[in-house]
């Protein structure tokens, strides 16, 4: 996965896969939905830690989970994650800023931890397995 920094004259640098900034605005709002799991529950979780926005830093996320296609992917667009948000929380500093790594630290567990499940979402078509004699699953 080839990885660029943004080139745009931002007050910090994010990285993401190539794609991500080659993204219309059309196909950004089709894969990216900031922070948090799409569909109802999506809205409890901020786009912001105290006020600072992180929003750049979850979509980028969200668009790694999109082309992922293996384990390492996903660790990898987790260890991103974390450092993304990272970087815009120390480019802004002040005095909430303790607050809000921890906070990003808080996001970051929830995507590696529950974040299998958005991960693999239709990728895996459900016809490609099958139960042997045993009740393993065959690939």
């Amino acid at each position: 996965m080839l990885f660029k920094i943004n080139n745009k004259n931002e007050d910090v640098q994010l990285f993401a896969p190539v794609g991500y900034w080659l993204l219309t605005p059309d196909e950004k709002k089709d894969i990216c939905n900031g922070c948090g799991s799409q569909g109802i529950l999506g809205w409890l979780v901020p786009d912001t830690m105290y006020l600072l926005c992180v929003k750049e830093a979850c979509n980028i996320h969200d668009y790694m989970y999109e082309i992922g296609e293996t384990n390492e992917d996903k660790e990898v667009a987790d260890r991103v994650f974390i450092n993304n948000m990272t970087r815009v929380i120390n480019a802004k500093g002040g005095i909430f800023r303790k607050l809000r790594l921890r906070r990003a630290r808080t996001y970051h567990k929830a995507a590696v931890e529950f974040g299998v499940a958005a991960f693999w979402d239709g990728k895996n078509d459900f016809t490609e397995f099958r139960l042997s004699h045993s009740g393993a699953v065959d690939v």
